[in-house]
């Protein structure tokens, strides 16, 4: 009976752990979606965001980001990218308005109808920018 008391404190205590760690295993739909559009992903990290599932992973040597809904439903995918692969206009527009802050980071998001935005990141912040590199917003990191 011990035996059996320790096993299922362990087995709670591992699991809140886990909660505050912030990984979330998906649902089944969610992960088949997952798997289906990226099979040779690699180094797959899973959070709860917002009530969607966001994974974390490499693919074909590149880093990227996904979210899904609870039903599977792609909603958005983030692929890194060097800042020298920004839109010109977005450098400009970096180069202007951010003078003393280096592009640390960069990425191409595409949304689920498609659409594509890019990321600048400097120290604290995202910088948001449409397609053709018209700025968008600022988002606190």
């Amino acid at each position: 009976m011990k035996k059996i008391l320790l096993f299922v404190l362990m087995l709670a205590a591992g699991s809140f752990l886990l909660a505050i760690a912030g990984w979330q295993m998906p649902p089944a739909a969610v992960k088949a979606a997952f798997v289906k559009k990226y099979p040779n992903a690699t180094k797959v990290k899973w959070e709860k965001e917002d009530g969607n599932y966001e994974a974390s992973f490499t693919d074909k040597g590149s880093s990227w980001s996904v979210i899904y809904n609870g039903n599977g439903v792609l909603q958005e995918s983030e692929q890194e990218i060097t800042p020298a692969e920004l839109p010109a206009a977005v450098s400009t527009y970096m180069k202007e308005h951010y003078k003393n802050r280096a592009v640390k980071g960069a990425a191409r998001i595409t949304k689920a109808d498609g659409s594509i935005c890019y990321e600048a990141a400097v120290k604290g912040l995202d910088v948001i920018f449409d397609a053709n590199g018209k700025f968008l917003k600022e988002v606190k990191d």
